[in-house]
């Protein structure tokens, strides 16, 4: 069982939100279902987290009857181990030589499950921070996103504060957004 905390503004170029789901229970349904409805469409699925989320995902579209390997080696579904990928992902030159990322793709499919950044014990302001850097980072892909975290992970005030700060960094990245297509 799981809720939605919030919804904020658009982050992607066509009106969009990002959700942010926090998750009672382990269960992955629902990035389950978001990725899901995104593969049988033909979008690309990208997914961040921590490696045994991961490995649960994988496992769990494989029982959904779709060939995760299959997804995986034609670039349909990309899986990022965080926090491994951030530096690869937000250093200011090219992400990758050979970019997995379909960048001329229609809509992308973004999924970052934050439960490592809080199991990992990370301080509020680094994880707003990568937070922020990550949305700016996807906005140009012109994704629909889900941002989730695992509740048993986070204390009741740093939950009130992931999302405050989700709804933060959505404006300060939406607000640029509109800055910029304002001077163009």
């Amino acid at each position: 069982m799981s809720f939605d905390l919030g919804y904020h503004g658009s982050l992607m170029g066509q009106g969009e939100p990002c959700r942010l789901v926090v998750r009672k229970e382990k269960s992955l349904s629902e990035i389950l279902q978001f990725s899901l409805g995104g593969l049988e469409i033909g979008q690309q699925v990208v997914i961040m987290a921590g490696p045994t989320c991961l490995k649960d995902i994988a496992h769990g579209l494989s029982e959904t009857g779709l060939k995760t390997d299959a997804l995986l080696h034609s670039g349909r579904l990309v899986l990022l181990t965080a926090p491994n990928c951030l530096a690869e992902l937000l250093r200011p030159s090219e992400p990758f030589q050979r970019n997995p990322l379909h960048r001329h793709a229609t809509v992308m499919r973004w999924v970052t499950d934050w439960s490592w950044a809080y199991g990992d014990g990370f301080d509020a302001s680094t994880i707003r921070d990568y937070q922020r850097r990550l949305h700016e980072f996807i906005r140009p892909f012109n994704a629909m996103s889900i941002c989730t975290v695992l509740c048993e992970k986070v204390q009741r005030s740093d939950l009130l504060a992931m999302l405050v700060d989700h709804r933060r960094v959505a404006r300060t990245v939406d607000g640029t957004r509109r800055a910029v297509e304002a001077q163009a």
